[in-house]
């Protein structure tokens, strides 16, 4: 009866253990301190001269993505949009800013960038 009851528990641990890592890697969970809902910090520049692309990689959830976005926002001139699913974000201009200075900022909050496009 013992041993019937360790089994039980253990599955359930597993089964418990399993849906919480299915929410992680679809980017619902609440991985790296934060949750679900979290809103997001709004940036708008009055002229945008330039837009980039930067593909990021390491980006796990809502609380990844505001990360990054804060950390890119925090640059004077640069306003972004971060697309968890595609691993993107979208960034807005009011000046020439250079690419190791978006680089840099998005590296300082813990994530890769693995290509910065420049947009038309």
């Amino acid at each position: 009866m013992g041993n019937l009851i360790i089994i039980v528990i253990l599955l359930l641990i597993g089964v418990l253990a399993v849906r919480s890592s299915l929410k992680h890697f679809r980017g619902e969970g609440g991985c790296c301190g934060g949750g679900v809902g979290v809103p997001r910090q709004k940036k708008s520049l009055k002229h945008v001269q330039f837009r980039k692309s930067l593909q990021i990689e390491g980006m796990h959830c809502e609380n990844c993505a505001n990360r990054v976005e804060r950390a890119i926002n925090a640059i004077d001139g640069a306003a972004a949009k971060v697309n968890l699913k595609k691993k993107m974000a979208e960034v807005r201009l009011d000046r020439q800013i250079p690419d190791e200075t978006l680089v840099k900022a998005v590296e300082s909050a813990g994530y890769q960038v693995v290509a910065v496009v420049e947009k038309g």
